[in-house]
Protein backbone atom coordinates (compact mmCIF):
# COMPACT_ATOMS: atom_id res chain seq x y z
CA UNK A 1 0.00 0.00 0.00
CA UNK A 2 1.30 3.56 -0.75
CA UNK A 3 1.89 5.75 1.72
CA UNK A 4 0.20 8.80 0.69
CA UNK A 5 -1.74 9.59 -2.66
CA UNK A 6 -2.53 13.47 -4.29
CA UNK A 7 -5.43 14.43 -3.25
CA UNK A 8 -8.13 17.34 -2.53
CA UNK A 9 -7.30 18.94 0.52
CA UNK A 10 -10.84 17.89 2.66
CA UNK A 11 -12.28 18.42 6.18
CA UNK A 12 -14.99 17.26 8.82
CA UNK A 13 -16.62 20.25 9.52
CA UNK A 14 -19.09 17.84 11.91
CA UNK A 15 -19.91 14.96 13.37
CA UNK A 16 -23.81 13.66 13.83
CA UNK A 17 -25.18 10.64 16.02
CA UNK A 18 -28.20 9.58 17.13
CA UNK A 19 -30.21 6.57 18.45
CA UNK A 20 -33.28 4.90 16.69
CA UNK A 21 -36.34 7.17 18.12
CA UNK A 22 -40.19 7.92 17.30
CA UNK A 23 -40.25 10.43 14.62
CA UNK A 24 -43.33 13.01 14.50
CA UNK A 25 -45.95 12.21 12.31
CA UNK A 26 -45.83 14.18 9.01
CA UNK A 27 -48.85 15.60 6.84
CA UNK A 28 -49.20 12.64 4.26
CA UNK A 29 -50.33 10.05 6.57
CA UNK A 30 -50.23 11.13 10.02
CA UNK A 31 -48.37 8.03 11.30
CA UNK A 32 -45.49 8.18 13.51
CA UNK A 33 -42.55 6.25 12.65
CA UNK A 34 -39.64 4.97 14.13
CA UNK A 35 -36.06 6.46 12.31
CA UNK A 36 -31.95 7.08 13.29
CA UNK A 37 -32.18 10.32 11.06
CA UNK A 38 -32.94 11.74 13.78
CA UNK A 39 -28.92 12.46 14.45
CA UNK A 40 -27.20 15.67 16.80
CA UNK A 41 -23.39 17.24 16.41
CA UNK A 42 -21.59 15.75 18.78
CA UNK A 43 -18.83 17.99 20.33
CA UNK A 44 -15.40 16.67 21.12
CA UNK A 45 -13.65 13.41 20.14
CA UNK A 46 -15.66 10.80 19.48
CA UNK A 47 -15.21 7.13 19.28
CA UNK A 48 -15.78 5.21 16.21
CA UNK A 49 -15.59 1.71 16.23
CA UNK A 50 -16.36 -1.16 13.73
CA UNK A 51 -20.15 -0.87 13.17
CA UNK A 52 -20.70 3.00 14.13
CA UNK A 53 -19.35 5.43 16.15
CA UNK A 54 -20.49 5.95 20.27
CA UNK A 55 -23.94 7.01 20.35
CA UNK A 56 -25.12 6.02 16.89
CA UNK A 57 -27.19 3.62 15.81
CA UNK A 58 -30.04 2.67 12.96
CA UNK A 59 -33.78 1.73 13.00
CA UNK A 60 -33.99 -0.64 10.15
CA UNK A 61 -30.64 -2.79 10.42
CA UNK A 62 -31.69 -4.81 7.32
CA UNK A 63 -31.38 -1.77 4.82
CA UNK A 64 -29.17 0.15 7.16
CA UNK A 65 -25.75 -0.01 9.13
CA UNK A 66 -23.33 -3.08 9.32
CA UNK A 67 -19.89 -3.40 8.22
CA UNK A 68 -20.11 -1.70 5.00
CA UNK A 69 -22.35 0.97 6.04
CA UNK A 70 -20.62 2.06 9.52
CA UNK A 71 -20.75 5.89 8.34
CA UNK A 72 -23.03 7.75 6.06
CA UNK A 73 -20.62 10.91 4.95
CA UNK A 74 -22.49 14.11 3.13
CA UNK A 75 -20.56 16.51 1.19
CA UNK A 76 -21.32 20.30 2.65
CA UNK A 77 -20.89 21.52 -1.17
CA UNK A 78 -24.53 20.21 -1.90
CA UNK A 79 -25.97 21.74 1.17
CA UNK A 80 -26.61 25.61 -0.55
CA UNK A 81 -27.60 23.64 -4.20
CA UNK A 82 -30.70 21.97 -1.86
CA UNK A 83 -31.72 25.14 0.27
CA UNK A 84 -31.76 26.69 -3.27
CA UNK A 85 -33.64 24.41 -5.00
CA UNK A 86 -36.00 23.59 -2.47
CA UNK A 87 -36.30 26.55 -0.06
CA UNK A 88 -35.63 24.55 2.84
CA UNK A 89 -32.97 25.39 5.92
CA UNK A 90 -30.88 22.39 5.20
CA UNK A 91 -28.04 22.45 7.60
CA UNK A 92 -25.53 19.92 8.21
CA UNK A 93 -26.76 16.68 9.30
CA UNK A 94 -29.73 17.36 7.02
CA UNK A 95 -29.42 14.49 5.20
CA UNK A 96 -29.30 11.89 8.19
CA UNK A 97 -25.24 12.11 7.60
CA UNK A 98 -22.78 11.23 10.04
CA UNK A 99 -19.98 13.09 8.71
CA UNK A 100 -20.71 16.10 6.60
CA UNK A 101 -17.32 16.70 4.87
CA UNK A 102 -15.79 19.76 2.67
CA UNK A 103 -13.58 19.18 0.06
CA UNK A 104 -14.64 15.80 -1.30
CA UNK A 105 -17.60 15.45 -3.56
CA UNK A 106 -19.42 12.37 -5.65
CA UNK A 107 -16.73 13.01 -8.51
CA UNK A 108 -13.55 12.87 -6.40
CA UNK A 109 -13.91 10.03 -4.02
CA UNK A 110 -13.97 6.46 -5.35
CA UNK A 111 -14.57 3.09 -4.20
CA UNK A 112 -12.27 1.53 -2.31
CA UNK A 113 -10.09 4.93 -0.95
CA UNK A 114 -8.77 4.40 2.29
CA UNK A 115 -8.56 7.63 4.61
CA UNK A 116 -7.23 8.55 7.45
CA UNK A 117 -9.14 10.68 10.30
CA UNK A 118 -7.49 11.46 13.92
CA UNK A 119 -6.28 7.93 14.88
CA UNK A 120 -9.11 5.77 12.62
CA UNK A 121 -8.61 4.65 9.08
CA UNK A 122 -11.54 3.77 7.22
CA UNK A 123 -12.56 2.68 3.33
CA UNK A 124 -15.09 3.75 1.12
CA UNK A 125 -17.68 1.14 0.24
CA UNK A 126 -20.48 2.37 -2.14
CA UNK A 127 -22.74 5.31 -2.72
CA UNK A 128 -25.52 5.88 -0.30
CA UNK A 129 -28.76 4.93 -1.53
CA UNK A 130 -31.79 7.13 0.22
CA UNK A 131 -34.39 5.51 1.65
CA UNK A 132 -38.46 6.73 1.85
CA UNK A 133 -37.33 7.88 5.57
CA UNK A 134 -35.75 11.18 3.80
CA UNK A 135 -38.50 12.16 1.71
CA UNK A 136 -40.73 11.76 5.23
CA UNK A 137 -38.80 13.53 7.25
CA UNK A 138 -39.14 16.91 4.79
CA UNK A 139 -42.18 15.78 3.72
CA UNK A 140 -41.57 16.03 0.16
CA UNK A 141 -42.34 12.69 -1.54
CA UNK A 142 -39.81 12.80 -4.30
CA UNK A 143 -36.28 13.50 -2.13
CA UNK A 144 -35.09 10.19 -2.40
CA UNK A 145 -35.57 10.40 -6.09
CA UNK A 146 -34.17 13.68 -6.43
CA UNK A 147 -31.01 12.65 -4.11
CA UNK A 148 -30.75 9.34 -6.78
CA UNK A 149 -31.25 11.36 -9.90
CA UNK A 150 -28.67 14.11 -9.13
CA UNK A 151 -26.67 12.17 -8.21
CA UNK A 152 -25.72 14.06 -4.65
CA UNK A 153 -25.87 10.80 -2.63
CA UNK A 154 -23.08 11.05 -0.47
CA UNK A 155 -21.49 7.30 0.65
CA UNK A 156 -20.64 4.87 3.31
CA UNK A 157 -17.79 4.02 4.80
CA UNK A 158 -16.51 0.61 6.44
CA UNK A 159 -13.84 0.89 9.78
CA UNK A 160 -10.44 -0.08 9.01
CA UNK A 161 -8.84 0.65 12.54
CA UNK A 162 -10.88 2.18 15.27
CA UNK A 163 -10.04 5.56 16.49
CA UNK A 164 -11.08 9.22 17.80
CA UNK A 165 -12.55 11.63 15.09
CA UNK A 166 -13.30 15.35 15.92
CA UNK A 167 -15.22 18.21 13.84
CA UNK A 168 -12.31 20.26 11.73
CA UNK A 169 -10.30 17.49 12.06
CA UNK A 170 -8.47 16.68 8.28
CA UNK A 171 -9.19 13.63 6.17
CA UNK A 172 -5.98 12.49 4.57
CA UNK A 173 -6.60 9.92 1.56
CA UNK A 174 -4.07 7.45 1.85
CA UNK A 175 -4.65 5.01 -0.74
CA UNK A 176 -6.63 4.51 -3.90
CA UNK A 177 -6.62 1.14 -5.56
CA UNK A 178 -10.15 2.24 -8.07
CA UNK A 179 -9.31 6.08 -9.79
CA UNK A 180 -11.86 4.83 -12.36
CA UNK A 181 -14.35 4.17 -10.10
CA UNK A 182 -15.51 7.03 -8.77
CA UNK A 183 -18.86 7.94 -6.47
CA UNK A 184 -20.45 8.90 -9.34
CA UNK A 185 -19.36 6.99 -12.13
CA UNK A 186 -20.62 4.00 -9.68
CA UNK A 187 -24.11 5.82 -9.08
CA UNK A 188 -24.17 6.19 -12.70
CA UNK A 189 -23.76 2.29 -14.07
CA UNK A 190 -26.38 1.14 -10.62
CA UNK A 191 -29.00 3.49 -11.49
CA UNK A 192 -28.52 4.99 -15.24
CA UNK A 193 -26.51 2.64 -17.85
CA UNK A 194 -28.23 -0.54 -16.26
CA UNK A 195 -27.24 -2.47 -19.50
CA UNK A 196 -23.66 -2.06 -19.74
CA UNK A 197 -22.92 -5.72 -18.27
CA UNK A 198 -19.48 -5.22 -18.81
CA UNK A 199 -19.10 -2.18 -17.21
CA UNK A 200 -21.32 -4.03 -13.87
CA UNK A 201 -19.42 -7.01 -13.96
CA UNK A 202 -15.91 -4.63 -13.59
CA UNK A 203 -17.47 -3.03 -10.66
CA UNK A 204 -19.32 -6.11 -9.25
CA UNK A 205 -15.60 -8.03 -8.54
CA UNK A 206 -13.70 -5.23 -6.56
CA UNK A 207 -13.67 -6.63 -3.28
CA UNK A 208 -13.66 -3.18 -1.68
CA UNK A 209 -17.44 -2.68 -3.08
CA UNK A 210 -19.78 -3.57 -0.75
CA UNK A 211 -21.37 -7.24 -0.50
CA UNK A 212 -24.61 -5.74 -1.27
CA UNK A 213 -23.64 -3.79 -4.08
CA UNK A 214 -21.65 -6.49 -5.91
CA UNK A 215 -24.96 -8.99 -5.22
CA UNK A 216 -27.08 -6.41 -7.06
CA UNK A 217 -24.79 -6.25 -9.93
CA UNK A 218 -24.06 -9.87 -10.29
CA UNK A 219 -27.42 -10.83 -9.99
CA UNK A 220 -28.01 -7.90 -12.72
CA UNK A 221 -25.51 -9.68 -15.21
CA UNK A 222 -26.75 -13.03 -14.67
CA UNK A 223 -30.52 -12.08 -15.03
CA UNK A 224 -29.71 -10.22 -18.21
CA UNK A 225 -27.68 -13.02 -20.13
CA UNK A 226 -30.11 -15.99 -19.08
CA UNK A 227 -32.69 -13.43 -20.77
CA UNK A 228 -30.78 -13.10 -23.98
CA UNK A 229 -29.98 -16.49 -25.76
CA UNK A 230 -27.25 -14.39 -28.01
CA UNK A 231 -25.50 -13.21 -25.08
CA UNK A 232 -25.08 -16.63 -23.47
CA UNK A 233 -23.91 -18.43 -26.81
CA UNK A 234 -21.14 -15.81 -27.14
CA UNK A 235 -20.13 -16.06 -23.72
CA UNK A 236 -20.03 -19.53 -24.00
CA UNK A 237 -17.62 -19.25 -27.17
CA UNK A 238 -15.51 -17.01 -25.13
CA UNK A 239 -14.43 -20.00 -23.15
Amino acid sequence: MQETVSAESATILSIQVGQPEDAPATQSDGKRWTTGFLKRSATGPIRLGRLNFDGDGQADLKHHGGPDKAVCVYPSAHYPLWRSELHLDFVPGGFGENLTVAGFVEDNVCIGDIWKIGNAKVQVSQPRQPCWKLSRWWNIEDLAMRVQRTGRTGWYLRVLEEGYLKAGAAITLIDRPHCDWTIAAANELMHRDKKNLAAASVLANLPELSASWRATLTRRCHKQTESNPERRLFGDMQH
